[in-house]
């Protein structure tokens, strides 16, 4: 079931009321900071409030696990549109303990796509492209996970040297920040 038409019926009310005029912003981050973090749903309110971020203030940038998973991919052109067009000077890498990533293995999503019925020789097809084990893979520590990503960040050639890097762990319940040393 698809829940499409409601969608399109909230939105329908929602510009008729104007109700997106309070979240006027613009596209240029107004703390000059990028986040990335994980696309976990625990975290699509939590992280902002927490962080005490409003709309316009920071640029988000979520994906399964908030790692890097290619240095030249498209986290770090994200990363570089955000340092050269939009203004950013730090960077905060936001990880969460219980992260569905940690001990996430391939073979597991490789079985789950072919109950779905996935054609295995597609699977063969995309193992003969890229390293699929390692590109499905999720990690076995999320503090070393959030680690070697600002690091990653860090240490990247086309990021400048004045950009500052943090790695953080948050409680996905509470919001609770710990740093993570780099």
């Amino acid at each position: 079931m698809s829940i499409i038409n409601d969608i399109l019926e909230f939105n329908k009310v929602f510009v008729e009321k104007e109700e997106y005029k309070h979240y006027e912003a613009s596209k240029f981050p107004i703390k000059k900071v990028a986040v990335l973090t994980c696309m976990d749903t625990r975290l699509t309110l939590l992280l902002p409030a927490a962080l005490g971020f409003k709309n316009g203030d920071v640029k988000i940038i979520k994906n399964a696990g908030g790692v890097i998973s290619h240095p030249y991919g498209s986290v770090i052109r994200s990363l570089l549109v955000c340092i050269y067009e939009l203004g950013i000077k730090e960077i905060l890498v936001i990880g969460h303990y219980d992260c569905g990533m940690q001990n996430l293995q391939s073979d597991k999503i490789t079985d789950k796509m072919l109950k779905a019925g996935i054609d295995p020789q597609a699977i063969e097809k995309v193992r003969s492209e890229i390293d699929y084990d390692t590109w499905l893979k999720g990690f076995d520590c999320v503090e070393k996970s959030v680690r070697d990503t600002a690091a990653l960040i860090k240490n990247h050639p086309l990021i400048p040297s004045d950009i500052q890097v943090h790695a953080l762990l948050m409680d996905p319940e509470t919001g609770r920040l710990d740093r993570v040393a780099l």
